[in-house]
């Protein structure tokens, strides 16, 4: 049953509505909040087959006013490089024993980083990581020889989505306390970046429907003009 507060807040919006992108941001900003700081996220429907593997839809972008909060990166990788990345801060940083770990259940993190050398380790985790949307990917950016340089950009904000099923992505793109400047343009870089990953197969609209919602409040249409 929706809460009081979403009740309300949905009686002051026209739902059907189709908003700018910092019309929409100002306007969630403008609703009854919840006691937390609540996440912005934007799910954007895509004119594509996720069946299809030469329309599968993936990628990592960096916004450029970063998620406001602590993003948790664990590396695969050993030597000079596994030095590197505990440097940049990466939570736990190892190779056999942390692939151990992480298959014994443990997923208290956000993101996976790995060096080349190290997926004989993290191609076995598959089934662990891959339900979660967390297994690393050269396309994605967290399959990499520079673990120390990718820990630091997921960390100060880089994004990693892939379509679902349904032809969806969605990222959070901030905190309802950043200015709704601050959101447009994390909004906004993530749409560019997508508009950049269309498929040459895919047909007819590519951005179909394109929504933005705080944690607890209304979703508001958006229309992106790029």
């Amino acid at each position: 049953m929706a809460s009081r507060r979403f009740r309300e807040n949905c009686e002051k919006l026209d739902l059907s509505k189709v908003y700018g992108v910092q019309d929409a941001m100002q306007t969630l900003k403008g609703l009854r909040a919840a006691k937390f700081d609540e996440t912005v996220e934007v799910v954007a429907r895509l004119g594509v087959d996720p069946k299809k593997s030469d329309q599968m839809v993936r990628g990592a972008v960096s916004l450029p006013h970063g998620l406001g909060k602590e993003i948790r990166v664990i590396v695969f990788a050993e030597g000079d490089a596994a030095d590197a990345a505990r440097e940049a801060g990466a939570l736990e940083v190892g190779g056999d024993e942390l692939g151990d770990k992480v298959a014994g259940g443990w997923t208290d993190f956000d993101v996976v980083i790995a060096h080349p050398a190290m997926m004989r380790v993290v191609g076995k985790l598959g089934r662990t990581l891959g339900p979660q949307g967390k297994m690393p990917s050269p396309k994605s950016g967290t399959v990499t020889p520079d673990v120390a340089k990718a820990t630091a950009e997921f960390m100060a904000g880089k994004v990693e989505f892939r379509v679902d099923s349904g032809g969806n992505v969605h990222v959070p793109v901030g905190k309802l306390s950043f200015s709704a400047e601050q959101l447009t343009e994390n909004a906004t870089t993530f749409l560019d970046f997508v508009q950049t990953l269309r498929p040459p197969s895919a047909k007819g609209h590519y951005m179909r429907n394109i929504c933005v919602s705080s944690s607890m409040g209304p979703g508001l249409k958006i229309v992106y003009a790029h």
